[in-house]
């Protein structure tokens, strides 16, 4: 009977003692803007040990699935938003784009989102090629050009080259540390 009540503050104190599993290095977020430079959702980053988790709520979308990329350059302002660039790389030598490619993926492949009927896409992506914090052997989304966070108006195949057949920039997000 004894044991019974001990094993219970045992366990928590064995808990307690743990260090911290993992511990937030950074936050950062974004605005959704669109082609008409309505604001139309957000983003929000959080570092976790071994890349980024990415937590988006956006609006205006077309029903169906949409490609979603990092983009090495966080600049939104421009029409069809091409001032983002194209797909964050670490390295000078870049792998193919495509989740699903042998010699890829890129640094700014992501998984696809869906918007609902009424055009509302709510997603949370993990990706372990980029980081807050500089990180080796990762893309930083918060050096010194920045980066942002680019839906496509279609889905991406995640094999074709350049960017999965996904089509054009429908909404954008400039990365900004969070303070």
């Amino acid at each position: 009977m004894k044991f019974k009540q001990i094993a219970p503050l045992a366990a928590l104190f064995a808990l307690a003692s743990l260090p911290a599993m993992a511990e937030v290095q950074a936050t950062a977020a974004g605005t959704f803007r669109t082609a008409d430079r309505n604001e139309a959702g957000t983003a929000d980053l959080t570092e976790g040990p071994n890349g980024v988790l990415l937590r988006i709520e956006v609006e205006g979308l077309e029903p169906g699935w949409h490609g979603i990329h990092f983009h090495a350059v966080g600049d939104c302002s421009d029409e069809g938003f091409k001032k983002s660039g194209a797909h964050t790389h670490h390295e000078a030598e870049k792998p193919p784009h495509g989740l699903l490619n042998p010699e890829g993926p890129d640094d700014g492949d992501l998984p696809n989102i869906h918007a609902d009927e009424n055009g509302v896409a709510k997603a949370e992506l993990y990706s372990p090629f980029v980081t807050l914090t500089g990180a080796e052997g990762r893309a930083n989304l918060l050096d010194e050009d920045g980066a942002a966070i680019v839906i496509h108006e279609g889905q991406d195949d995640h094999m074709s080259q350049p960017i999965g057949g996904a089509g054009d920039r429908v909404a954008c997000a400039v990365i900004e540390k969070a303070e």
